[in-house]
């Protein structure tokens, strides 16, 4: 007797773990950043697995890691090799490929157990970390561009930004403007002393200054509050996937999602000296600037 398919026990999706070292190399060529010198890798990685995942995997994490790293330094002594002609042509031409390094010199891999339940079992996510010293020609201060990217069967989802160092302060810092709101935690003041912040749920791979206690509809990032430094003035920019308004009118979506990848799109909307901003209609914040 041939069993009925749904009689079959349910097996969960597994990934090889050399696969996730693939996925980490694809990761690294993605995101490479070119200057004038030199090409940039990124070189920080940290790989988030389903709790179950991990649990399968933990006893040889420390070998993964170990030839993740190995694995990275042969692609980018591959991505550096040239063939007799291409060297020939560069010096002939003057127009030599800058080389291909790690931005922290060393590479730094880490399998993690998912914390926040964003990851699937079978699914991955990578949040690589190309860290800029301040000589770099990408601006000043240091900083640090992080790309998570979330891997669920064959679909890729990309997700850029910059975060800034937080700056040691030598002189005492004055608010500029205060957030009062309430959430489940309760009643809360936050007080802005510097020109970008963001809202939202946060996470681990999503690091926010306003963190709120809520339900999901609040997105993990969802909005932004900048500052004009030269002006003064205060801007919101709207993050979410349902929504945040400004006195109680919807504010226009701040990014797009381009080939699966979600960029900032510019779109922001002027902030009063006293208003009241909304997070999915289900969180209300007071925006009040200190005179």
């Amino acid at each position: 007797m041939v069993p009925n398919q749904t009689d079959q026990p349910t097996v969960n999706p597994r990934r090889p773990a050399r696969d996730l070292i693939v996925e980490v190399l694809k990761n690294m060529r993605r995101n490479l950043e070119p200057l004038r010198y030199s090409t940039l890798a990124p070189s920080r990685y940290l790989v988030y697995l389903h709790p179950a995942e991990y649990a399968r995997l933990e006893s040889i994490i420390p070998l993964l890691q170990e030839q993740t790293a190995r694995a990275l330094s042969e692609e980018l002594t591959r991505l550096n090799k040239r063939s007799t002609v291409q060297r020939y042509t560069e010096r002939f031409l003057g127009n030599a490929t800058p080389p291909v390094e790690s931005a922290a010199g060393e590479w730094q891999v880490e399998f993690l157990p998912d914390p926040d339940g964003e990851v699937e079992e079978g699914a991955l996510l990578i949040d690589s970390q190309l860290q800029l010293p301040p000589a770099l020609e990408l601006g000043g201060g240091e900083k640090t561009r992080r790309i998570t990217t979330h891997h669920v069967g064959t679909n890729v989802t990309t997700r850029a930004r910059i975060v800034e160092a937080p700056a040691v302060a030598t002189t005492p810092v004055f608010a500029l403007a205060r957030l009062t709101y309430d959430d489940e935690a309760g009643r809360h003041a936050f007080d802005i002393v510097k020109d970008s912040i963001t809202i939202g749920r946060g996470g681990t791979t999503y690091p926010v200054d306003v963190k709120i206690l809520s339900s999901a509809d609040v997105s993990r990032e969802h909005a932004r509050i900048r500052r004009d430094s030269q002006t003064g003035r205060f801007y919101l920019i709207d993050l979410s996937s349902l929504g945040t308004t400004l006195n109680g009118r919807h504010v226009p979506r701040g990014y797009e999602e381009v080939d699966g990848t979600k960029r900032e799109n510019g779109a922001e909307t002027p902030l009063p000296d006293q208003a009241r901003i909304g997070l999915a209609d289900i969180v209300y914040l007071q925006f009040d600037v200190v005179k």
